[in-house]
């Protein structure tokens, strides 16, 4: 009986022990591979580079033109296309002050303008009755021969019927206006820059139908940090460049923001370029150069992707610095205080080191204290 309790044991002891073992195995199996990112060392930077930057063009004018009556869209001013077949006017093209872009249906708002008529009609008869009497009363309460109560009677009826002939009046100005208002026009001389409805489209009051703009003048609109400012002052010729035309478009800078924005940390500055042959377009990339400047004390920057935000509902920033953990690297998280945009680099003033090593590629995907791998 003894050895059969060992037996039983044994074969106990070892079943666990295999146990043991597999599990052993699978955790193995399930670790995680470190995740590939690439990192890029702290780095001092003294303003040098600074020289050139990106702008956008816009238009110098642009406006969203809606429709102020509600309806269906029953007509929209027509063009003769590239392939010579007639279409509705669209992008690009150019059109003068006060053309008729879009009408809206005009019958409900003609049957308004009669009905309206019709009821100034009748109120103007109103009216004249009334001051007829109101001439007699008078005439006849200055010689005596009416009662004060039968003069006042007279004299607010016909003040009763003046004031319904001035609310029918206004009433049918109104409906005129409204009537004028189904139809879309250009405010003044401009271009087309989008469409937005097409014929047979319902249409309420305020709903875009056009967006237009002046583009024979356009601005290049780009960011400049603090230091830069000394760079840009109202008034000064300011040469733009694009990667559509050989040639340098010159300009004049013509506004300066009073103070940064709160995100980017920059000045926007905008410089207005002649446009009278349309070679620059609404939203093409433009690049001008400041001259070259360097800033009073050198500052430690990380690339722009590096910096990632805390999802804690504040607004903290931080990077992730590389460390050693049994002979790993190690993501770990490390809070920062950025500063000012140098191009697609950040200022750090406080957080890291000069060459502490930052993720600048994965940053969103790791956490602290993760394993990663390093690649080129």
């Amino acid at each position: 009986m003894g050895a059969r309790r060992k037996l039983v044991w044994g074969m106990a002891a070892c079943a666990a022990l295999g146990w043991m073992a597999g599990c052993e195995g699978e955790r193995k199996a399930t670790v995680a591979a470190p995740t590939p990112v690439v990192v890029t060392p702290v780095e001092q930077f003294v303003g040098n580079e600074g020289a050139n930057y990106s702008a956008s063009l816009v238009p110098y004018t642009q406006v969203t033109l809606a429709f102020k009556s509600a309806g269906y869209v029953t007509k929209i001013l027509q063009r003769k296309g590239a392939d010579g077949r007639v279409r509705n006017i669209q992008q690009g093209d150019y059109v003068k002050k006060g053309t008729v872009l879009a009408t809206v249906r005009q019958e409900d708002y003609q049957h308004t303008v009669e009905q309206y008529t019709g009821q100034v009609e009748q109120a103007k008869a109103g009216a004249a009755n009334a001051q007829q009497s109101f001439d007699r009363a008078k005439a006849l309460y200055a010689a005596n021969a009416l009662t004060q109560p039968d003069f006042d009677n007279a004299t607010a009826q016909n003040d009763s019927a003046q004031g319904n002939l001035q609310t029918a009046q206004a009433l049918l100005s109104e409906a005129k206006q409204a009537l004028t208002d189904c139809e879309l026009r250009a405010p003044e001389d401009g271009t087309i820059l989008s469409r937005n409805v097409e014929i047979g489209a319902l249409v309420a009051a305020g709903t875009p139908g056009f967006t237009f703009g002046d583009i024979h003048l356009v601005k290049a609109v780009f960011g400049v940090p603090d230091t830069m400012l000394s760079e840009v002052r109202l008034g000064k010729k300011q040469a733009v460049v694009t990667e559509s035309y050989p040639q340098a478009f010159p300009g004049q800078i013509t506004a300066i923001a009073p103070q940064a924005d709160q995100k980017s940390r920059t000045f926007q500055v905008e410089v207005t370029l002649p446009n009278e042959k349309e070679l620059l377009k609404a939203g093409m990339v433009a690049t001008l150069n400041l001259g070259e400047a360097r800033l009073q004390v050198p500052v430690l920057v990380v690339p722009l992707s590096a910096i990632v935000s805390v999802n804690d509902g504040t607004k903290s920033f931080s990077v992730f610095v590389i460390g050693q953990d049994g002979g790993k690297d190690v993501a770990h998280r490390r809070s920062v205080q950025p500063g000012l945009a140098y191009g697609n680099r950040v200022a750090i003033t406080s957080g890291v080191s000069l060459g502490e090593k930052v993720i600048s590629n994965g940053a969103t995907i790791v956490a602290d204290g993760q394993a990663v791998r390093i690649i080129p």
